[in-house]
């Protein structure tokens, strides 16, 4: 096992938590909108609020996954028995994507079950 794939293990999960989380909240809330009467100011903060969860996250997980994968592939080079634990701590960074995308989902819940109350 070389450090060749744990560098493209990196470059792929930040690739993923970009393209899923940004895109699915992107079409989240470009579905949900309305014309100026019926989109509320509260409608509008809590859609900035779920771009703004799943971005951060993002970048945070991004740069966990960054410096895990630049560590990762050092460590292993040195001593290859510490391959497995490196992937699960690069899971654990791209985790945080994930729950940024949730809290981004679950804002934008709150958006639909409001406007339609």
């Amino acid at each position: 096992c070389d450090g060749s794939s744990v560098v493209f293990d990196s470059v792929e999960s930040s690739g993923i938590n970009a393209e899923y989380g940004g895109l699915v909240v992107a079409a989240l809330i470009i579905q949900s909108l309305y014309p100026a009467p019926q989109y509320t100011l509260f409608m509008s903060f809590c859609d900035f609020a779920a771009g703004l969860s799943v971005g951060i996250c993002g970048l945070a997980s991004g740069f966990a996954i960054g410096i895990v994968g630049d560590a990762g592939v050092r460590s292993t080079a040195q001593q290859p028995k510490l391959f497995v634990g490196m992937i699960l701590i690069l899971i654990f960074a791209e985790v945080l994507g994930l729950y940024g995308l949730i809290v981004g989902i679950i804002l934008h819940i709150r958006i639909t079950t409001k406007a339609s109350s």
